[in-house]
């Protein structure tokens, strides 16, 4: 089930059936794009036309970060729980070494997806990484990534561009490409190649993340004032839906 946080299709699940449902998207033999939007992403739509037809593309979206869980209880349509794209993705790994599904790495600095490359390979059993690019490349180069891609037999992609050029890339570039999923995944592959520690297990749990974020990398304040702006719009949406329904 979708339920509609200011414009934005997420859908209700927890991990284990995002990674049950993008699972069977992968198995499909389609071509399906998977989005984790947070605050910041979902405020970015009310202002970026092209980003929100990007969005609208998506197989599957999950929601990753508190302001969009907050938003969405604001709204009376609270979510199972938070689903971090860099958990879905590394979780998604196991069921495509599971089904002998390569994979591909793309985006970060020089070097940085090969680093990753070898450190998921090292926690997943059986794991195929097809190849590996960064993201340093042109628009005119999108036909040279395209067929590197392609060429290498991946089924699943990891797109790492960062919001919003990774939406905008997998929405122009779905039809040519023959995996079957690809996920827009941001910082993920910088997290995998060590170059960035996540919080704490204990923060994570206490959906305190954001703010161990805040306190290693302060310059991540302007982003963070992200989530009082998506409440304030979420409590006004909130208002005009009951007077709606009243009327």
């Amino acid at each position: 089930m979708k339920f509609d946080i200011l414009g934005v299709k997420v859908d209700n699940a927890t991990m284990d059936e995002a990674v049950a449902a993008v699972t069977k998207l992968m198995e499909s033999g389609g071509r399906h794009i998977v989005v984790t939007p947070n605050a910041e992403i979902v405020l970015m739509c009310q202002q970026d036309d092209e980003l929100k037809a990007a969005m609208d593309k998506a197989s599957f979206t999950a929601a990753d970060g508190v302001g969009v869980l907050a938003a969405a209880k604001k709204l009376g349509t609270p979510l199972k729980q938070k689903v971090a794209g860099c958990d879905l993705g590394f979780n998604l790994l196991f069921e495509a070494a599971k089904r002998e599904c390569g994979v591909f790495l793309l985006g970060s600095k020089p070097g940085v997806a090969e680093k990753a490359a070898k450190n998921l390979c090292e926690k997943v059993p059986g794991l195929i990484i097809s190849g590996v690019h960064d993201g340093y490349f042109s628009p005119e180069q999108d036909g040279e990534i395209i067929k590197l891609i392609n060429d290498s037999g991946a089924r699943v992609l990891w797109v790492c561009l960062g919001a919003p050029k990774q939406e905008k890339w997998m929405a122009k570039n779905r039809d040519a490409l023959n995996v079957s999923v690809m996920l827009g995944l941001g910082g993920s592959l910088d997290v995998y190649a060590g170059n960035v520690k996540r919080a704490p297990e204990f923060m994570i749990k206490l959906k305190a993340e954001w703010l161990y974020r805040l306190i290693k990398e302060p310059w991540r304040f302007s982003r963070m004032i992200k989530i009082p702006r998506i409440m304030s719009l979420a409590k006004k949406e909130a208002k005009r839906r009951k007077n709606n329904a009243g009327a």
